[in-house]
C-alpha cells in the first residue's frame, strides 16, 4: 500500500481549500438567516499590525490591537455580548475599506455604525464626544472632562480612553495630558505618536499625510 507523498498532500489541501471556503460561506449564511451570528470578526492588516475588528448588527463592537490579545479579546465578546461569534470577513469589509484608506491618509472621517454596548455610564458618555474631535486636533483629559460636565473627572477620562473598545475609529488617541504628553494608549504610546503624525500631515496639507512609520 503506497502512501501519499508531501506533493500529493499538497494537492489534496490546495483543493480542499476552495471547498472549506465554500462550506465556511455557506454555514456565515445560513447563521445570518437564522439570526444565529451574533458577533461577527475578521482581522485586518495594518501599519500597527493586525487589528481584529468585529461586528454586531447595530454596528462595530470592537476593534483590538495584537498586543490586547486576539483570541481573550474573542473570548470577551463570547462572555459579554454572545457566544455566537463567527469568522465572517464579509461582513467587515466596509470597515476593513474604510480603515485602508484612513492608514493610507486619505479618509479623515469613518463612516461607519457604532455598537458602544461594551461602554456604560459615563465611559460611553467620553466615547460619544470623542467622535466629536475634529482630525489633526487634540483635546485634553481635562477639556474632555469639562465638556462632558464632570470637570473633575480627569482620571475617568484617562480610564474611558484606556478601555475604548473600537480605538482609531473612536478616536481617544487624540486626547493627551494638559502638559501635551501623550498619556496612555491601549496600541501603546509608538501607535498614538503614529496616529496623531498622520493625522498631523495630512490636516497640514498632504493628500496622504506623513509616511506613516511606528
Amino acid at each position: 500500500m503506497s502512501t501519499p507523498n508531501d506533493t500529493t498532500l499538497s494537492a489534496l489541501d490546495e483543493e480542499g481549500a476552495p471547498t472549506l471556503a465554500r462550506l465556511h460561506d455557506q454555514l456565515v449564511a445560513a447563521a445570518t438567516a437564522d439570526h444565529l451570528l451574533d458577533v461577527a470578526y475578521r482581522v485586518v492588516d495594518s501599519p500597527l499590525g493586525p487589528l481584529l475588528v468585529a461586528a454586531t448588527e447595530q454596528g462595530l463592537v470592537r476593534l483590538a490591537y495584537q498586543r490586547e490579545g486576539h483570541d481573550a479579546v474573542l473570548q470577551t465578546l463570547a462572555d459579554r455580548v454572545s457566544p455566537r461569534v463567527l469568522h465572517a470577513p464579509r461582513r467587515l469589509d466596509d470597515a476593513a475599506r474604510q480603515l485602508d484608506d484612513y492608514f493610507a491618509g486619505q479618509r479623515r472621517d469613518f463612516v461607519l455604525p457604532l455598537d458602544l454596548r461594551l461602554a456604560r455610564g459615563f465611559r460611553r458618555q467620553v466615547l460619544q464626544h470623542l467622535v466629536t474631535i475634529d482630525y489633526g486636533q487634540t483635546q485634553s483629559y481635562a477639556a474632555v472632562a469639562a465638556v462632558t460636565g464632570h470637570p473633575r473627572a480627569v482620571r475617568a477620562v484617562g480610564s474611558a480612553c484606556a478601555t475604548n473598545p473600537i480605538p482609531v475609529v473612536v478616536p481617544c488617541h487624540r486626547v493627551l495630558r494638559s502638559d501635551g504628553s501623550l498619556g496612555g494608549y491601549a496600541g501603546g504610546l509608538a501607535a498614538k505618536h503614529a496616529l496623531l503624525r498622520l493625522e498631523s500631515g495630512a490636516a497640514l496639507g498632504s493628500p496622504r499625510g506623513k509616511p506613516f512609520t511606528l
